[in-house]
């Protein structure tokens, strides 16, 4: 039995399908970059032709120096009454310049039918076109059966049918979707051996939804059943129910059935992906979510708590620093402390692990993010946290003061914002003003204008996103605001984060660090 597994994420195109998840160009290429230096091996990237974000998408992604993963653009076979060469759908998917194309095709006959009005003979010869064309034009070809247990426990000669369509066409990997969710996995795994002894020997895939919530064990049943390529998003984001969550998948394939996924190294960067992907499509990862939620690992007091301190294994399925997380137990000041020294290493501090600053480091670090703190997406914050606290950070410049204003005369069309910024020097202040799209925008301008003369360097700085979550929400219009905001210069890309019951205060504080981010890293 093959030991590895191809993980194939589609949470840019898949998981935006999510009620209330909208992702820009920047925060598609944001996690893009995340997820190839997590190992994944296949990147969905969108539907060229759909919308100009994708199109945008796939002409900014051929700029990023992508070590692990392969981009993959989706779209379906050609349509019934067009050539597949004058079809403009699968023309956008050659356009793409991708290394793979992903498409799917009809397996589920009442929906060749029914959706796509033609006949079943004329689906079979789309998929094989369509197979065949895009061979030519990438180097692989993922077909994907929609609907296919559906499809099979309706009419299993024709699902089996249409893969030999796609067998034919010269497609990589054949992925089997339960694109409604219903199928259980003892039927996942009766209809893969049927498949396969119906004769498909081609390599296989699962395409899991989680509308019966058994997607992940959908994914690993099919793949102790012979699949090779698991497709999911991280942290289950998806339509409906979502798909199938490759944040549980990725370790129970590797840590419970010892298959080869990502780089096992990379395992310690599972929570901080979740977090990340977590904050930049605003979609807060469940508390209780294994692995990578916050309670995972937590045990309140009592039995639980003294029994893991004697021994983990009691009350733990795995060590939590193994996906990156960390136990929770209230009574000890070490929780996390292995955490920190691994961050911070990664962000090139050296640590002594019996430094005792790190065990008031992990104290400070928890206390902020009970206040609202995530640090996931805004790693810039968290190094100059680290940095600040080991006096390892130079003064560059203090606050003396600030103040925004907003106004809208009945003249005008739009707000006017205006804000003033004061800052000290060493014994020297500044104090200038600007005007902004925003209040946000006001400052940030403000701020660039008064440091520039002295710092010229941050005339490069440009602040490309600006997100708002909200930390409390049942505290209403007094809730605290957490501010991410995304920065960058010539050479690179960085996030910081703040947080206030004033959305002024926590962009304020977000744009600062961004600011001596930058100063920083030109000193080093």
């Amino acid at each position: 039995m093959e030991k590895k597994v191809l993980i194939y994420d589609t949470t840019l195109r898949d998981g935006t399908q999510a009620e209330g998840v909208n992702v820009s160009v920047e925060d598609k290429l944001r996690i893009t970059e995340k997820l190839d230096d997590f190992g994944i091996h296949y990147i969905e990237g969108g539907w060229p032709g759909s919308n100009p974000k994708d199109d945008q998408y796939f002409r900014e992604v051929k700029k990023l120096n992508l070590k692990n993963s392969k981009i993959a653009a989706f779209g379906s076979t050609r349509r019934a009454y067009l050539k597949v060469e004058d079809d403009p759908l699968v023309q956008n998917l050659v356009k793409a310049e991708t290394p793979v194309i992903t498409i799917f095709g009809k397996s589920w006959d009442i929906h060749v039918t029914q959706a796509l009005k033609t006949d079943l003979e004329k689906n079979l010869e789309m998929v094989f076109d369509t197979v065949q064309f895009l061979k030519k034009h990438t180097d692989e070809v993922v077909f994907i059966g929609e609907h296919f247990f559906d499809g099979y426990k309706s009419n299993p000669e024709y699902a089996v049918q249409v893969l030999n369509a796609a067998s034919e066409g010269g497609a990589d990997f054949l992925v089997l979707a339960d694109t409604n969710g219903g199928t259980l996995p003892n039927e996942i795994e009766r209809i893969i051996k049927e498949v396969k002894e119906r004769g498909i020997n081609n390599r296989l895939g699962i395409h899991a939804h989680n509308d019966s919530d058994t997607a992940v064990w959908n994914s690993i049943v099919a793949v102790l059943n012979g699949a090779v390529q698991v497709h999911g998003t991280i942290n289950g984001f998806g339509e409906r129910c979502g798909n199938a969550n490759l944040c549980s998948i990725i370790p129970d394939l590797t840590l419970k059935l010892g298959y080869e996924t990502i780089p096992r190294e990379n395992l310690k960067k599972l929570k901080e992906i979740s977090n990340f992907v977590a904050d930049l499509v605003n979609l807060p990862v469940p508390k209780n979510m294994p692995y990578v939620g916050d309670s995972a690992f937590a045990h309140k007091g009592g039995v639980h708590a003294s029994a893991v301190i004697k021994n983990s294994r009691l009350y733990e399925h795995i060590d939590p620093e193994q996906v990156g997380n960390r136990r929770k137990i209230l009574v000890s000041d070490l929780a996390g402390k292995s955490n920190i020294i691994y961050k911070a290493r990664e962000l090139g501090i050296q640590l002594d692990e019996k430094d005792p600053r790190i065990a008031e480091l992990v104290r400070e670090i928890k206390q902020l993010e009970n206040y609202g703190y995530h640090f996931e997406a805004a790693e810039a914050s968290l190094e100059l946290l680290i940095r600040k606290h080991l006096g390892m950070l130079k003064k560059y410049f203090d606050l003396d003061a600030y103040r925004v204003l907003i106004a809208r005369r009945y003249t005008d069309k739009e707000p006017v914002s205006e804000a003033t910024v004061r800052i000290k020097i060493d014994n020297h202040y500044e104090h200038t003003a600007s005007l902004g799209y925003g209040p946000v925008n006001a400052l940030d301008r403000a701020l660039k204008k008064a440091l520039v003369g002295i710092y010229p360097s941050l005339a490069e700085v440009e602040l490309i996103d600006y997100k708002v979550r909200i930390v409390n929400e049942t505290a209403g219009t007094a809730a605290k605001i957490r501010v991410l905001v995304e920065s960058k210069d010539r050479e690179k890309k960085w996030g910081t984060v703040g947080v206030s019951d004033n959305i002024i205060e926590a962009s304020w504080q977000a744009v600062v660090d961004s600011f001596i981010y930058k100063l920083m890293k030109d000193d080093q």
